[in-house]
């Protein structure tokens, strides 16, 4: 199985999970933004945006992580959650 088809087979699985706290999606979501697009862009939402804000957040804490590492992390961290 290459990394890409791991990659969407692990998405697959994050959709079968339990109601997961806040963090845990907020990890998911920035390693999957990190994987899928690379770099986050553009400014960060403001204060009043707070959801905006915690995703931006959570896709800017991977910046600079190369987009197959974004895949292995999110690869590896579905398995930790028993995904």
């Amino acid at each position: 199985m290459t990394l890409e088809e791991a990659f969407q087979d692990a998405v697959e699985r994050v959709s079968l999970l339990p109601k997961q706290p806040n963090h845990t999606l907020l990890k998911l979501y920035g390693m999957y933004k990190q994987a899928t697009t690379g770099d986050v862009s553009g400014s960060r939402p403001g204060a009043f945006d707070m959801r905006g804000r915690a995703k931006y957040d959570a896709w800017s804490s991977r910046k600079g992580t190369s987009q197959e590492d974004a895949m292995t992390d999110y690869i590896e961290f579905c398995d930790e959650l028993g995904a």
